[in-house]
């Protein structure tokens, strides 16, 4: 492996630094795979070792690494109504005192070993499979929408010892945390980013992503980040790609697009979900099934996205309960659409499609080299598409009916 940066000559891409290839990014990602999140307390551990065998028996590449800033979850905005506790967190509970949930108050400028432990090794054991992993900042939805959140939150004043109180909008909600209001709760949470920086910079196969669906009211919050992150990786010996991914509720792609982040996730707006526009490389962007349905996805999506130029995701439920969850395993038509374009042939055909220069529906020249090539087309098209070989001097061209698994030559 080695560490990305976006594809100058292609910049819906990105390259491995180290070797020059193009990488195609693609692969899955749940909610516990960082912080454990369940029913009890503390929470079951979430079987990372099993986890990520089971996305390189895919040849999945990419992860989202989720952190929960609260330390519960009442899942009631989600439609189930459960109370789930969250652990490891960042800060370390030190006391004196008692936070609201009984337990020592947070001292925010010292940080718990055992989450900064855990999300190294995680790092290194998805760089042994070849995975590369975007570690997530901060997360925004629970702030909002999870009830009860902000009694469970460290920047809560009765939750820690440094007399930090982050509402700054002084309606007991909390979200201005992921605001510029208050200087003090930005230079706690940037000590707090260079802290994961510092322990995480090391690894090539590191992105970072700001946050998981904060409010629009964050954006120059973002911003502010992204660019502190570059600027502090400077220093470091690698440097690596930072995102930013769709604010709910009520973001702007637009806002995606304004940022510095180097990669994006957009919502449904202007067609990313049904109709996906054709990539223009302003931004890689990685199209993420959750922020397009939460929980969701199909054939056609997968296909579309894959053929216009983006890196595409899925969200995993990861719960036996859940029907999603039990397509992505069973081999249901999903599962098959999704395996395709994650394992289609080798690795190498991944990269060699991220060197190609465009897509067109009727006239595609490749000026790379290739083995073989995959053309979807749809049916009303005929002929489906002319595939150029620029670099062998002789081709044939393999058709196969989906439906049938027919195949013919010409």
């Amino acid at each position: 492996m080695g560490p990305l940066a976006v594809y100058p000559q292609n910049p819906r891409y990105f390259q491995n630094t180290a070797t020059n290839e193009v990488i195609y990014l693609t692969g899955s990602h749940t909610w516990a795979n960082l912080v454990d999140i369940g029913p009890s307390d503390p929470p079951p551990q979430f079987d990372f070792d099993k986890y990520i065998e089971w996305m390189a028996s895919l040849n999945h590449n990419f992860m989202r690494m989720w952190t929960w800033e609260l330390v519960t979850w009442d899942t009631k905005a989600n439609g189930e109504g459960k109370h789930h506790t969250a652990a490891p967190q960042p800060y370390a509970r030190t006391g004196p005192g008692n936070a609201l949930d009984g337990k020592p108050r947070f001292d925010l400028l010292k940080y718990d070993p055992a989450y900064f432990e855990r999300l190294a090794k995680r790092l290194a054991a998805a760089r042994e499979r070849g995975i590369y992993v975007s570690v997530m900042l901060f997360e925004g939805w629970g702030v909002q929408f999870s009830p009860g959140a902000w009694e469970g939150h460290p920047f809560n004043p009765k939750n820690n010892i440094n007399g930090i109180d982050g509402d700054t909008s002084g309606d007991g909600s909390g979200v201005g945390i992921h605001e510029l209001g208050d200087q003090t709760v930005t230079d706690i949470q940037q000590l707090y980013v260079r802290k994961v920086i510092d322990t995480v910079n090391g690894f090539d196969n590191v992105l970072y992503e700001i946050s998981n669906e904060n409010h629009p009211p964050s954006t120059q919050w973002q911003y502010h980040m992204i660019r502190f992150i570059k600027e502090y990786e400077k220093t470091k010996p690698y440097q690596h790609p930072v995102g930013m991914t769709f604010q709910y509720r009520g973001g702007t792609n637009q806002a995606l697009f304004d940022s510095p982040a180097d990669w994006i996730s957009p919502n449904p707006d202007g067609g990313y979900r049904d109709d996906p526009p054709a990539t223009d490389g302003r931004k890689v962007i990685l199209s993420d099934t959750d922020h397009l349905w939460g929980l969701g996805g199909s054939q056609a999506w997968v296909w579309k996205s894959f053929t216009r130029g983006y890196n595409v995701l899925f969200m995993d439920p990861s719960t036996a309960e859940s029907s999603a969850n039990r397509s992505i395993h069973s081999g249901t038509p999903f599962a098959a659409a999704w395996a395709i374009p994650c394992g289609m042939h080798t690795r190498w055909t991944w990269r060699w499609l991220a060197r190609c220069r465009s897509f067109h529906p009727r006239d595609t020249a490749l000026p790379c080299p290739a083995k073989s090539i995959s053309c979807m087309s749809p049916r009303a098209v005929n002929p489906p598409c002319n595939l150029r070989l620029a670099t062998t001097t002789s081709s044939a061209t393999v058709w196969t009916k989906v439906s049938s698994g027919h195949r013919s030559v010409s």
